[in-house]
């Protein structure tokens, strides 16, 4: 069984994956060229590819032996998983070892946002603090304030347990149906909540129903002190409806660790001083990063062996 992974990982998945696979890794640490994934695709068994990878559905088109994309990661916008399937491919994920870093960075930015926090940053850095000031970059309180959360899977509940227990937050969501949760939580119509919330976080996955679920006019609806998190996929939000929005000060601010096409970020976000920018840290842990790819291992083990595969999609 010849295996093709498209990136580089961390010490310890890699020598599981050279011992028990004999796996062929990259050299280039970027994202996979449509050309490329055409190529493995005609050339290996099974790909384990991550974001960014170009298998769109203009991938499946040429010869193709592979039968399994073990995705490492639990997003799976980069693949056509219609044109996957019709290709006879088994496409695989790695849930659950990603909500607790996940739901940490969604709070990260959140209190960054809300206090400022990399504005004052680079206010210091750059010489430009005289000292403390009873008025000095008033921010926004946390503690005791309404939380919006868009999407309330594993990480939405992760997020609403830190939001809630954490900070006494007071939390409503939007979901495609009630939760039975262990953290009270009021459902509400997704209009409702982006007026009520002081805090939204967007914890949804990137699918045709959520790209753009956020534009001009749901940030409308939030009020001018409000904050938007988003942890989700970049293209959940029109990314120049927002920047309008901010530079406009319609919302509070923002924090942002995804972007609509990553990894470019519009020089006119990055110039705005009422958002905070990461670069897609949400899993940046090792522990994380290994439990994603001891995942992707054990999907990869039951395809050589012909068992069920743990993590279907």
């Amino acid at each position: 069984m010849r295996v093709l992974v498209t990136r580089a990982l961390t010490p310890r998945i890699e020598t599981i994956l050279r011992a028990e696979f004999a796996a062929e890794f990259r050299e280039r640490d970027a994202p996979m060229t449509l050309a490329e994934a055409r190529d493995a695709l005609a050339t290996y068994d099974a790909l384990l590819p991550t974001l960014g990878d170009a298998l769109r559905a203009e991938a499946f088109t040429g010869p193709i032996r592979a039968k399994l994309l073990a995705n490492f990661g639990v997003g799976v916008n980069h693949i056509d998983l219609a044109a996957a399937k019709a290709a006879g491919l088994a496409v695989t994920n790695t849930p659950g070892a990603v909500t607790d870093a996940t739901a940490d960075i969604a709070m990260t930015l959140l209190l960054m946002s809300a206090r400022r926090a990399s504005e004052g940053e680079r206010m210091l850095r750059a010489g430009g603090w005289t000292g403390w000031a009873p008025t000095q970059m008033l921010g926004a309180h946390v503690t005791g304030k309404r939380l919006g959360v868009i999407g309330m899977g594993r990480i939405g509940q992760a997020v609403a347990k830190r939001a809630h227990f954490g900070f006494g937050m007071q939390v409503a969501y939007a979901s495609r149906s009630p939760k039975t949760l262990d953290v009270p939580a009021t459902p509400l119509p997704l209009p409702d909540l982006l007026a009520q919330s002081d805090f939204v976080v967007l914890a949804v996955p990137a699918t045709p129903e959520t790209h753009h679920l956020i534009g001009a006019a749901e940030l409308a609806l939030m009020a001018p002190h409000a904050h938007l998190i988003n942890v989700a996929r970049g293209d959940v939000v029109d990314e120049a409806a927002l920047i309008a929005a901010l530079q406009a000060g319609r919302i509070g601010g923002a924090g942002l660790d995804v972007y609509e096409h990553e990894p470019h970020v519009p020089p006119a976000l990055i110039a705005l001083e009422n958002v905070t920018l990461l670069p897609h840290l949400g899993t940046a842990t090792e522990e994380v990063r290994d439990a994603m790819g001891l995942m992707a291992v054990e999907n990869l083990r039951a395809f050589r062996d012909g068992t069920p595969l743990p993590n279907a999609l």
